[in-house]
């Protein structure tokens, strides 16, 4: 059932049309539109918080749509975001790893637990083979992506005919967090176009490869990571004229070889250091 306030939805939504106009300023050095804007988001966040949550960080509407907009588009202070996340976490738990977002909540859900340490939930949530979930479609023999979780309904019949398309492709939004995050081409917003490019494959799910590329206006991007022998390698085609920020899942700077030779050797690596589990690497 769609039971997320719709006012509260609304209001995110509002707030990161704001956002949008505050970073076009930005960009364009427009000091007065940045200084209004910045002042106008900060009354709508302020508004969200007065009308849509409890003083403990709670929101009026429990729902994963409710939590993954309000974290998606930074709504809640960041003190209260974390707990939030844990609340979103919990929440898709309850429902045995099953979503219950619509086409508002859906292209964020998987994006916001990874962002806030939960990859393991989001990966579970992809793989889910029940209803409501991704793979539910494909088990019972789709092709394309459908309006509704249920178009047709587990024991075989249809949904309402006034709103089923079988070729809708709202919830194919999953596909951004499986190339960014899965494949880890990513993208660094402050130079946009691919000049600044940002490669973190997440490691998760039982996978044991995953690939993606992408042609650029500098030429084609790639990432490819495979797991074989209990051995993690990773490989890169960045274009010309290009940097990337590189990020290999392991503590150990030590274990990283590059074409079986140590990086400290590499004239084409230079190890930034160790963030989150990763190694960083930069490189042109």
């Amino acid at each position: 059932s769609a039971i997320t306030d719709k006012y509260l939805i609304a209001q995110c939504f509002a707030a990161h049309s704001i956002q949008i106009l505050l970073d076009a300023a930005q960009v364009l050095g427009k000091k007065e539109d940045e200084t209004r804007y910045a002042a106008l988001l900060a009354k709508f966040k302020e508004a969200f918080v007065k009308e849509y949550m409890t003083p403990n960080g709670r929101l009026v509407s429990g729902t994963q749509t409710a939590y993954t907009l309000a974290l998606h588009f930074d709504m809640l202070p960041e003190n209260l975001r974390a707990q939030a996340a844990e609340k979103l976490a919990n929440n898709v738990k309850s429902y045995k790893y099953h979503l219950t977002t619509g086409f508002l909540g859906t292209p964020y859900l998987c994006h916001v637990l990874t962002r806030f340490g939960y990859t393991d939930v989001a990966y579970k949530l992809l793989l889910q083979e029940t209803y409501p979930s991704w793979l539910y479609p494909v088990k019972m023999g789709a092709t394309t992506i459908w309006e509704r979780w249920d178009g047709i309904k587990p024991d075989s019949t249809f949904q309402t005919p006034t709103m089923n398309s079988f070729n809708h492709y709202a919830y194919g939004a999953i596909g951004d967090w499986m190339y960014r995050t899965i494949a880890g081409l990513d993208t660094d917003v402050k130079t946009p176009g691919y000049k600044e490019i940002i490669v973190k494959p997440h490691v998760g799910g039982e996978l044991t490869h995953a690939s993606a590329t992408l042609q650029t206006n500098y030429g084609q991007l790639r990432s490819a990571w495979k797991i074989e022998n209990k051995t993690f390698s990773l490989e890169v085609d960045i274009p010309a004229n290009t940097n990337a920020t590189i990020y290999v899942p392991t503590k150990n700077a030590a274990s990283v070889l590059e074409n079986g030779a140590a990086l400290s050797a590499s004239k084409d690596f230079k190890i930034e250091g160790v963030e989150n589990g990763y190694v960083v690497l930069k490189a042109g």
